[in-house]
């Protein structure tokens, strides 16, 4: 029999050993990072120096190793690995998951369990909210910084829960991004990684701060990124901040740039912010000084520029990560060598996934044919007649535009990556070097990032994985299974739960790439088929009256009813609303003979376009009419849709033209309006009277003209906003008008692409159909079937 004494002592060293494989941030020190990993460790070098850092413990990186030892399994993951061809996705991902399935298997040992729990304890009361951030032993260092690929968790609480974010850590070092980054970096030891516990700061404002320009290389000036709530919504790309720039000397702000930040992370709940305080600066002059002042001093704590993430509470800046700007040496905008993964120019992420290629930049659509399949189109701004290119580009990037600008629009139906509105993109990127274009973060990266993106997906802790050279199906990606689908943006559904909707969900489409594949969907047809493309693309970049001109009407014709039949058969029954053609002058100058028949306007937004074009000359509308009246002899679900309607007066001679044409004589032709200038609030009864059969709202346009702001404009991007108030008052309008003269109403706009949970106010207020982008269907089905049900439960508590 052993004596108590000896039992009490071997206890106690078991104790002390666990203890130790927990350990008070306050304890580490920058040369800890073998034991803490980068981010322990720089957040107890911080400590030490006098910054305010939350309080916290580190799960050391020899904890998780023991633990994989004493489960048997950490040879077994080392060998699995060797394995695994990081280029071949297929094999990555069976790598992957069974390396992860080991680690869950494995489990956190029973005495490291509880000392986890009494850290943990030693924060606060069982329901302290903490935040749970892997540490890798590789990662936050000068050449690997591993950014954003292992796990995070906020807002966690309870031992349980800690307990297990601390496990799906350690999983996340096998996670399939993770090992491909790190095969790429050549890193062949055995990794490691400890988790980072710390007491969660509830901000109100926070973001990133570089202490030099990481895409100049300027030292003499700070960086800082900042937005409401947590950190989280800027790292991730998830909202376009404020971006800041600080002189380092002298404190003076050289400039800001007030970003959209339409969402924000509180409480663990992801949550819309009002339109006024959105666009609002997040900071003030006196806050960017402090943080200027307070990253400066890091810096020279550290000796080297810093990219630093900070968080404001109760007005007390936190620092709740610091590592090395990397590869900063070579970061300036006249190197000849920009290294890989430096970030090189920012604007608003208007399509999401992320794309490597070659740049070449155009200076117009007639230089389409220099780009090659999968490069990276750079422009000042897109228009129709770029379609032949674009079809062809890897990811687009432009000086000019917002978020419903063409580029961006045709981008997201395209399923290709684009940033928009980087003001000097042309100018800054260079024909023929690699980069990446990262339409999530809306950014663009030097060189080619290696390993595929990452598209967060609810509910899961190792995020889908988007890969390959060509734009996929919205309805077939990685991480998909027999019973579920996982949508463009990346968002899992099971297929079981895609619910009957009393709303019609359709899809705005532009050309019959992929169609089939769209069409397989949980969708009730097209409500938008935008002609503008299939147009631009049948006229080989000629202006339609040069070509009628030279007799080829006919050939415009046959490639134009090709295209719109074959979209159309992909939908059956299914109805497909055909939008004739909204050519702008500016637009229509730019193909082959277009000055000849364009004039000149200082604003074609609001110029010679939609229906006052067919009333002044309808030779290319009959063009148009002639397509439709062949495609119905074979599908007659295409019905006609009349853009920017103004008066009634041309609406009535834009029909009658149709009535004269064969296609009027069509049985069961539908005739529809777009409701985009604020003018058919008014003018609904009367066009009812006139034989229309629905409106369909283009919220892009009506917003343009309810705010009065140029929607292409880059300088007024942040004025541009369709959940204002006098927009959504609008719409409301619009609706209930429609129902009143038992037409159906619709939406077609940007809107609720952008911002699923804008269907809910659709939906209230009586909406017959919304059609979006097909990446963003399954959003909008869930916000929808969201609304539908709230709508419900409160007329029963009635």
């Amino acid at each position: 029999m052993r004596e108590p004494e000896v039992e009490r002592r071997e206890d106690g060293e078991r104790r002390r050993e666990q203890d130790e494989a927990v350990r008070d941030i306050a304890r580490l020190r920058v040369g800890d990072v073998r034991v803490a990993g980068g981010k322990g460790a720089n957040l107890g070098e911080l400590r030490a120096a006098g910054v305010d850092v939350p309080h916290g413990f580190v799960v050391t990186a020899q904890a998780y190793l023991d633990a994989m030892s004493r489960a048997g399994v950490r040879r077994a993951l080392i060998e699995r690995m060797k394995t695994v061809d990081a280029d071949d996705s297929a094999a990555l991902a069976a790598g992957s998951d069974e390396a992860r399935a080991m680690i869950a298997k494995a489990g956190v040992p029973d005495a490291l369990r509880a000392a986890i729990v009494r850290a943990y304890r030693s924060l606060g009361d069982p329901t302290t909210r903490v935040a749970v951030r892997s540490s890798a032993t590789m990662e936050d260092s000068a050449g690997t910084s591993f950014a954003g690929m292992n796990e995070t968790f906020t807002g966690v609480a309870g031992d349980a829960a800690v307990v297990d974010a601390v496990q799906r850590c350690w999983q996340s070092l096998w996670g399939r991004r993770v090992v491909a980054y790190r095969a790429a970096q050549g890193l062949t030891e055995e990794p490691a990684i400890a988790v980072v516990v710390q007491r969660l700061v509830e901000s109100e404002r926070a973001g990133v701060m570089f202490t030099a320009d990481p895409s100049t290389g300027e030292r003499g000036h700070v960086v800082i990124e900042a937005s409401w709530g947590l950190g989280e919504a800027v790292v991730s790309g998830m909202v376009e901040p404020d971006t800041y720039v600080v002189d380092k000397s002298s404190g003076a702000i050289l400039s800001a740039r007030v970003g959209t930040k339409a969402l924000e992370i509180v409480a663990n709940v992801r949550r819309e912010v009002e339109p006024e305080r959105a666009r609002r600066r997040a900071l003030d002059d006196a806050e960017l000084k402090a943080l200027a002042t307070l990253g400066a001093r890091i810096e020279q704590h550290y000796g080297k520029p810093q990219d630093i993430e900070w968080a404001i509470a109760g007005g007390r800046i936190w620092i709740v990560q610091s590592r090395p700007i990397t590869a900063l040496e070579h970061a300036h905008p006249t190197a000849a060598n920009r290294t890989s993964g430096a970030p090189l120019l920012r604007g608003l992420g208007a399509s999401p996934g992320r794309r490597s290629g070659r740049v070449r930049v155009l200076a117009s659509a007639e230089q389409g044919h220099l780009l090659e399949k999968g490069e990276i189109l750079v422009a000042t701004m897109t228009s129709p007649d770029w379609m032949l290119a674009l079809r062809r580009a890897g990811a687009i990037v432009t000086d000019a535009g917002g978020m419903t600008c063409h580029a961006a629009i045709v981008s997201r139906e395209l399923r290709i990556p684009c940033v928009v509105g980087t003001r000097d993109a042309t100018r800054f990127l260079r024909d023929g070097e690699v980069v990446t274009v990262d339409g999530n973060a809306g950014r663009v990266l030097a060189g080619e990032i290696v390993g595929p993106s990452a598209i967060a997906t609810p509910g899961a802790h190792e995020p889908v994985v988007e890969a390959g050279p060509t734009p996929m199906s919205p309805f077939a990606r990685a991480g998909a299974t027999p019973d579920r689908m996982v949508s463009a943006r990346g968002e899992l559904f099971a297929v079981a739960a895609i619910e009957p909707l009393a709303t019609s969900v359709y899809v705005n489409v532009h050309s019959p790439e992929g169609i089939e594949e769209i069409a397989a969907g949980p969708v009730d047809g097209v409500g938008l088929l935008r002609a503008e493309s299939m147009l631009a693309e049948a006229l080989e970049g000629a202006h339609p009256r040069t070509l009628i001109e030279e007799g080829r009407a006919r050939e415009v014709v046959a490639r134009m009813s090709e295209s719109v039949l074959r979209i159309a058969r992909a939908f059956g029954s299914r109805p497909v609303v055909y939008r004739t053609y909204d050519f702008r002058t500016n637009e229509f100058r730019a193909l082959r003979g277009g000055k000849d028949w364009e004039p000149h306007e200082e604003n074609p937004m609001i110029g010679y376009r939609g229906a006052f074009r067919y009333v002044k000359d309808a030779s290319i509308f009959g063009l148009e009419l002639d397509v439709l009246a062949q495609v119905r002899e074979q599908q007659p679900n295409v019905h006609v849709m009349i853009p920017f309607v103004r008066t009634t007066w041309e609406l009535e001679a834009v029909l009658e033209r149709i009535a004269k044409h064969a296609l009027g004589r069509e049985r069961g032709l539908k005739k529809w309006v777009m409701a985009e200038v604020p003018s058919v609030v008014f003018r609904i009864p009367e066009y009812a009277k006139l034989g229309i059969d629905g409106v369909s709202i283009g919220s892009n346009d009506l917003t343009q003209l309810v705010l009065g702001v140029d929607r292409d404009s880059a300088v007024c991007a942040e004025l541009f906003d369709e959940r204002d108030e006098a927009v959504l008052d609008t719409i409301r309008r619009i609706v209930e008008a429609a129902r009143a003269s038992r037409l159906t109403s619709s939406l077609c706009g940007q809107a609720p692409t952008t911002y699923p949970e804008y269907a809910s106010h659709l939906v209230r207020f009586g909406i017959d159909s919304i059609s979006v982008s097909p990446d963003a269907l399954f959003a909008a089905r869930a916000a929808i079937g969201r609304a539908e049900r709230k709508m419900l439960l409160d007329a029963t508590r009635r």
